[in-house]
């Protein structure tokens, strides 16, 4: 089986730090990046090819 590429997108530090302790555990996702703000995430989208993408609707610069 495949391991799930993971990105993770929120404005708040701590909620990336959590979501990324609680996700490492598992052996079926990665974690391949973070990002706090949507223009962030569009750009570690593109570098990063993640199959998913774990975002915060409500960001500073666009909405989720």
């Amino acid at each position: 089986m495949s391991t799930i590429r993971l990105l993770l997108v929120d404005d708040q530090e701590i909620v990336r730090a959590g979501l990324r302790s609680l996700l490492e555990g598992s052996t079926d996702l990665e974690v391949v990046g973070e990002a706090a703000t949507g223009q962030e995430a569009i750009t570690m989208v593109v570098q990063h090819s993640p199959n998913v993408v774990l975002m915060d609707l409500s960001l500073p610069d666009i909405t989720g």
